[in-house]
Formats: C-alpha cells, structure tokens, sequence
C-alpha cells in the first residue's frame, strides 16, 4: 500500500494495508506523545500520594536513582521489587507516562512497549509460537491497559508471559479501570493477579489515585459538526497534511476486513479522521473492532471531526453494562478527547 505524503483527502475504506512480522514487532514502542516521557517529566500530584509512591517502586524498578542534596538518596535503601510491576489506576493519572518512563529508563538490549491489544493482535496474526520465538529473550516486556474481559486473550497472554519470565523477561503492566467505577477499580489488582495465578508470585501491584489530567469526564459528549462545518474542517486540515473522510458505516464494515494489528498502518501519514454520519452500534463485535481502532488514532494524536451521532453516545446502555464496559468508558474518553482537539 503506498501513503499518501502530500495533503489531500484520503479514504480509509480504499486502504488495504499488511504488515509482516518483523515489522508489527518493531512497531512495538511507545506512543508518540511519550516518546520522550521519563520520570522527571512526570509531575506527582501532592494531593494524591500514591502517585509519588508508584514513582518511586518505578524507578527502583529500573534502577534510577535520585539523589538528594549531600550526595545522599532520597531513601536509604530502594524498595524491594519483583521481576514484574502492575499499576492499577483510572484514566488520566499518568500510568502510561510512567510505563513509557520505564522502557526509556531501563538500560536493555531488547525491550517492546504496546498495548494488550497490539500484543495479542500479534498472536492471532503470527500465530502462538512465532510470537513466543519473537520475544524469547526480551529484557522487558511493557504492556499498557491490560484486560481481563476477555478469557481466552487473557489466557494466551498468561502463558505467553509465563514463558517469557521464565527465560528472564521482566514486565510492567497497566490496568484498564476508569474512574467512575465506584468500588470496581479497588479489585482490579486482585482480579489481575487471580487471572494470572500461575505467575502473580512474580508481580508487585501499586495503586496510583489521582483525576484524570484531561479534566474531562468519561460521560461528556464529543464535539458534533454540521455537515457545513465538517467540510470546512476537513477541507482546513488537508492543506496541512492527509486526512480521512468516510462514511461511519463503511469504515465499520472495513475495519471487519482488516486484522487489528493493522490499524496503525490503515492511519499512517494522516493529520486528522473524518467520520461522517455517526450512528450506534448494534453489533458488538463491530463495536469492539472501533475501540481498537480509536485507540491507535488517540495513540497517533489525530483529531477526529464527524457529523451524526455524537461519537460518546455510539455504544448503548447494554453494551455499557456487559462485560465490556471498561474497555468503551475508555474509549468513551479517548473520542471525547479527540473531538476536542
């Protein structure tokens, strides 16, 4: 497939993008807008100490110190750390920062950054085996927004893992939970560790509390346009590089033909997406193809401009009380961002 690198409107559905092996692993780093996150450039809030504390295990867990005036640490001997560490928080208190700041941070010949979904993508697109030999020998393995709604992904990244720690890999994961999800997020580490029974001996949990630094709530509604204003905007962000412009339905209907490991390369060298004529899911499958899908467009920091349906409202009440709430609250919150931008 070749990417358009001059401006100009692109359609989605036209792409049929592949991606070898070797490449979906390379892809394996930290988003852009933590390229360059490191501990110091994460700003604890005072009002909530856990998030100093999980700055701390972190560092130890990478082995930075940070010395205090006299030549002294700050602590007199660094907190004991596992081979793995799981940050349980909700959306916006910098666990992906301070996950990025570990893969920076850690001096390592060999070390992957993705999402649970990138990984498992990687499965079902080289096969179990393949991936095993890929990473064997892997110093880190970081893995944001772990799931545990789905048995059978959680299960093949349990063994996957398992095997991996046996070989010496060392991991660092993030949860999923969202804010307001009363006294759900407090069990996420037990449910983690249960999940991963076979390897939870080998994982120290840290719960980072805070309020989401986007200072939106996960229930605001993404920006709608005019068809009018859509034109504009589209036609506004093309004079500055390639952007999208599809119609909702047929986007859904394409992302169905395109495997998820693929998206990020479905959205390479765009400025922006355009999304016309919004309206709900009634599938879920379809619907959960688009969190993966939204969440490389949030990764890549593309805005997106659509008409119809506001796009926080896209998933129905009963997809939201299903097993799978967690992963469209923060999808929820990732649209919302993006429409705003």
């Amino acid at each position: 497939m070749t990417v358009p690198t001059a401006s100009g409107i692109v359609h989605l559905v036209d792409r049929t993008p592949q991606l070898a092996g070797a490449e979906m692993v390379a892809a394996l780093v930290p988003p852009p807008q933590f390229a360059d996150a490191t501990f110091d450039t994460y700003r604890a809030d005072p009002a909530f100490p856990s998030q100093q504390a999980a700055k701390d295990l972190l560092m130890a867990f990478s082995g930075t110190a940070t010395p205090a005036k006299g030549g002294f640490f700050r602590r007199a001997k660094a907190p004991e750390v596992k081979p793995g560490v799981y940050l349980d928080g909700g959306f916006g208190v910098g666990k992906t920062h301070l996950l990025a700041a570990v893969y920076h941070a850690l001096p390592a010949r060999r070390k992957y950054f993705g999402s649970f979904i990138e990984y498992t993508a990687l499965v079902g697109a080289l096969g179990y085996q393949n991936t095993v030999e890929l990473f064997r020998g892997a110093d880190l393995l970081c893995i944001d927004e772990f799931e545990l709604d789905d048995p059978g992904d959680t299960m093949v990244m349990t063994r996957l893992l398992g095997e991996l720690v046996g070989t010496g890999t060392r991991l660092a994961a993030t949860s999923n939970t969202p804010p307001n999800a009363l006294g759900e997020g407090r069990f996420a580490a037990q449910d983690f560790l249960r999940e991963i029974h076979a390897m939870a001996a080998s994982f120290q949990t840290v719960r980072i509390d805070g309020t989401d630094f986007r200072h939106r709530a996960v229930d605001g509604h993404a920006a709608v346009l005019t068809q009018p204003e859509y034109e504009a905007a589209v036609a506004d962000a093309s004079a500055r590089g390639p952007v999208s412009d599809d119609d909702f339905s047929a986007l859904i209907a394409h992302l169905a033909r395109v495997h998820p490991s693929r998206y990020i390369r479905l959205i390479e060298g765009l400025s922006a997406v355009g999304l016309r004529n919004v309206e709900p899911f009634t599938d879920q499958s379809a619907a959960l193809r688009f969190v993966a899908f939204i969440d490389r467009v949030y990764d890549a920091e593309l805005p997106i401009r659509a008409t119809g349906t506001s796009l926080d409202l896209v998933f129905p009440d009963e997809m939201l009380a299903g097993g799978y709430r967690k992963k469209y609250l923060r999808a929820i919150s990732r649209l919302v961002a993006s429409t705003l931008a």
